[in-house]
């Protein structure tokens, strides 16, 4: 029983050294290549990012050419961040796939070729809420994009609404047209079939009466 605790006692800890040490990334990137770092997330879970391209110098501002692009898509490829031209920044959102997550990052292309030193610190579920203050910001921005999105939606919904409700009175009105032009054709064919039977009676009648059967 007391070597069963040490044992889960030492698999927790060892969980949590490795948590911690998955959390933060440093990896270099070459002009015009690119590299690619996944993240398993479960879906509903919030995932808290941010990146910084290393300044070689920290005396002087960092060179233009110190510059990356990022995109963070789902395994579906739906994309949750992108970001060009840009030395550093920071995403969070809330996992709505669950599956293998990648942010892709981009060098740009020059001449001589560079090597950029990039830090990535990307946290997951219980880890992202030592970042509250920018899930927060980002989480406003994404609920902020989804309303407008949603009053788009019911617009054009309400738009919709309104289109079907006159097309459905344009074809009462041809119903209601197609309708009395069809009771006055029959009117019209039975008063045609009326006068040919009524000629063919006469003509029957004036035949019979010339061969003195009637």
């Amino acid at each position: 029983m007391v070597l069963r605790s040490v044992n889960l006692w030492t698999t927790l800890l060892l969980l949590g050294i490795l948590s911690r040490v998955s959390q933060s990334l440093h990896f270099e990137l070459q002009s015009g290549r690119t590299k690619c770092i996944s993240e398993d997330i479960k879906s509903n879970s919030m995932t808290v990012g941010k990146y910084t391209v290393v300044n070689p110098n920290e005396a002087h501002p960092s060179p233009p050419s110190h510059k990356i692009s990022i995109r963070v898509t789902s395994s579906y490829g739906n994309t949750y961040h992108h970001a060009e031209d840009v030395q550093s920044g920071n995403f969070a959102f809330t996992a709505v796939e669950a599956g293998d997550y990648m942010a892709c990052f981009t060098a740009a292309d020059h001449n001589p070729a560079v090597t950029l030193s990039v830090d990535l610190d990307w946290r997951s579920g219980i880890h992202s809420k030592e970042w509250s203050t920018l899930a927060k910001k980002s989480q406003v921005e994404v609920m902020e994009f989804e309303v407008k999105k949603l009053i788009e939606t019911v617009s054009s919904i309400h738009e919709e609404m309104f289109y079907l409700r006159d097309r459905e009175e344009e074809m009462q009105n041809l119903n209601r047209s197609t309708n009395s032009k069809m009771a006055w054709l029959g009117f019209l064919s039975l008063f045609v079939c009326l006068g040919v039977a009524g000629m063919q009676f006469l003509h029957l009648k004036t035949f019979l009466e010339k061969k003195k059967v009637i």
